[in-house]
């Protein structure tokens, strides 16, 4: 049932969905170009990743670099990244979710 009982307004139902499709698209336009950064160790390992999560970046701080333990490495690189990457989710969360809040809760094959 629709609200008054009458029909919806198919014209205006398409145009709706089209500016949603739009807003959409602009704004996963925008997280990709967007950048965040997360780090570890103090700062000695920064990852950087895209607003939709690609690694775009990785400084290693050459105090982080023990020949004898690249295992500790390799967990602050984890870190970092893992960081970088929660502030990316949390960047699409915050901008895609009023988007697809009317869509049902997201939209299928999107992190959000």
């Amino acid at each position: 049932m629709f609200p008054g009982g009458g029909q919806p307004n198919m014209q205006a139902l398409l145009k709706q969905a089209q500016k949603m499709q739009q807003d959409l698209a602009q704004a996963q336009q925008e997280l990709a170009e967007a950048k965040v950064t997360g780090s570890a160790g103090g700062g000695l390992v920064e990852a950087t990743v895209s607003g939709a999560g690609e690694l775009v970046a990785l400084t290693i701080a050459p105090a982080a670099v023990d020949p004898e333990d690249t295992e500790t490495l390799a967990d602050l690189v984890l870190a970092a990244v893992r960081d970088a990457n929660q502030a990316a989710q949390k960047m699409q969360a915050e901008r895609m979710g009023p988007l697809t809040q009317g869509l049902g809760g997201g939209i299928p094959g999107l992190p959000f």
